[in-house]
């Protein structure tokens, strides 16, 4: 053999060997899509969105609460300031007066910082000296139903006004029936109440 032959002949072998023992390489990763700018746009665009969206309902549902609160407010306020009637010189309390004291009841047992002043008051027949008497008897009779059910008497101030202030000017019964009343104020509500 020839040296040329015997060096091309190695040469061989070497080649033979050295890609027989090379490494095999990994595969290729497949290449992933490239979000476009439009995409990308897109995308903080519906995040965008998606955040305000979530303000939104939390204003709501915060504005949703206030509303709540003030219209409880209102309803207790209503209930405890409706007034209640009275028949001609009677300071008894009807079924309907003995109802709307009913409904102050939970309005007052729900706020113990609530305090009230019940004005009794009489149409204009009768002497100053007896119509501020019976309206003194009125307010009493409010208060002592109240007491009877729960309420804490120092809560609740009784005061006569007599025929001083009508409800409804006039000479005939029906302005009298809007007279003989029993009327209530509200003295204080803390904030710890609200």
């Amino acid at each position: 053999m020839t040296r040329s032959a015997l060096a091309f002949s190695l040469a061989s072998s070497l080649v033979v060997l050295s890609t027989a023992c090379a490494k095999k390489r990994a595969p290729e990763a497949a290449p992933q899509p490239v979000a476009s700018a439009t995409e990308d746009r897109d995308a903080a665009e519906r995040a965008r969105r998606d955040s305000i969206e979530r303000e939104n309902a939390r204003l709501r549902a915060e504005r949703e609460a206030r509303d709540a609160e003030e219209r409880r407010r209102a309803e207790m306020q209503a209930a405890l300031t409706n007034a209640i009637y009275f028949e001609f010189d009677q300071a008894a309390l009807s079924d309907d007066a003995q109802s709307m004291l009913d409904a102050k009841i939970p309005a007052l047992s729900s706020n113990q910082s609530v305090r009230i002043r019940i004005l009794g008051h009489t149409d204009e027949r009768g002497s100053d000296e007896y119509n501020m008497a019976l309206g003194q008897r009125r307010a009493v009779a409010a208060k002592r139903y109240l007491t009877q059910r729960g309420i804490d008497a120092s809560r609740i101030e009784v005061m006569s006004l007599g025929e001083e202030r009508p409800a409804t000017p006039g000479e005939d019964e029906r302005a009298y029936a809007q007279n003989r009343r029993d009327e209530f104020q509200l003295l204080g509500v803390s904030s710890a109440s609200r």
